[in-house]
């Protein structure tokens, strides 16, 4: 007899066939508990490699090691029970070429339990791309600003504006024929973003590309307003989370040193009360 796993419900041929469907719900998850939140609003939960600048305080996403990503995704699994985990492959970890791609990729598949990863590139990653997707690996693609090339960009600059459009376009259109089953356009001007969008069978997912996009991704930890080192123009803070959890760490620290806490209510006493006689 064999064991079989639970199917999730959303996998990458359910949000292939959501194309021009209702938009797509994403955010980026590092921890079990936040991916619990997460799952119960949204279809797809990325364990993105922004988890360097959020969580680790590095200054870019280029010193995330695939160690880190796999630490982070088995985490994220746990907590999703219903949103698709998507694991970003980090810089360095595919770029080699096919055959490197596909041993990171399946290893953080086989030790995460996430049916999908994420690559950044167009159309230099497309022949990577079509080989993981033949051997197995489910791939959302991300084209446009693309932060692992952040030195080679010259900073986070929006990308696709005059003569970048068509190769934005062809990047999308290379990864699309390479098989990735979803497309991030991050930093692409909306109108462009808009006709990518109109020009592909295949979901985009933007983020600071517009609202024509098929779905939209935020970094959970800038829309709850937990990180606040800098904040890109795309993002809509619903929250200041990180306000208030600096709010009650003061009070906590306040009510410490005047000892007004722990209360009795918070204590235990060296005597149990005495049952009442029955």
């Amino acid at each position: 007899m064999s064991a079989t796993s639970p199917v999730r419900p959303v996998l990458p041929p359910d949000i292939r066939a959501r194309k021009g469907g209702a938009p797509l719900v994403v955010l980026t998850a590092y921890s079990t508990p936040v991916a619990r939140l997460v799952d119960a609003h949204c279809d797809i939960v990325l364990v993105g490699d922004s988890v360097g600048m959020v969580i680790h305080g590095l200054p870019s996403t280029l010193g995330v090691t695939l160690e880190m990503m796999i630490l982070h995704g088995r985490a994220v699994v746990r907590g999703a029970q219903r949103a698709m985990p998507v694991i970003d492959m980090p810089f360095g970890s595919y770029e080699e070429g096919p055959e490197q791609a596909f041993r990171n990729a399946s290893r953080l598949m086989a030790e995460t339990g996430a049916p999908a990863v994420k690559l950044e590139g167009g159309q230099h990653m497309a022949e990577t791309i079509a080989f993981l997707t033949q051997r197995g690996v489910p791939v959302m693609a991300h084209v446009g600003l693309t932060p692992q090339s952040v030195n080679t960009l010259g900073g986070y600059k929006v990308v696709g504006r005059d003569a970048e459009a068509a190769k934005v376009m062809a990047d999308a259109k290379a990864v699309e024929a390479a098989g990735a089953f979803s497309v991030v356009l991050e930093k692409v001007p909306s109108g462009l973003a808009g006709k990518v969008t109109r020009a592909l069978a295949i979901p985009t997912i933007g983020i600071g590309a517009g609202v024509d996009c098929d779905g939209q991704v935020l970094v959970v930890d800038d829309m709850l307003g937990l990180f606040t080192d800098f904040r890109p123009k795309f993002v809509k803070r619903y929250a200041e989370l990180g306000r208030a959890a600096d709010e009650a760490i003061a009070a906590y620290a306040a009510e410490v040193r005047a000892r007004a806490f722990p209360a009795a209510e918070h204590s235990f006493p060296d005597v149990l009360p005495s049952k009442e006689k029955k």
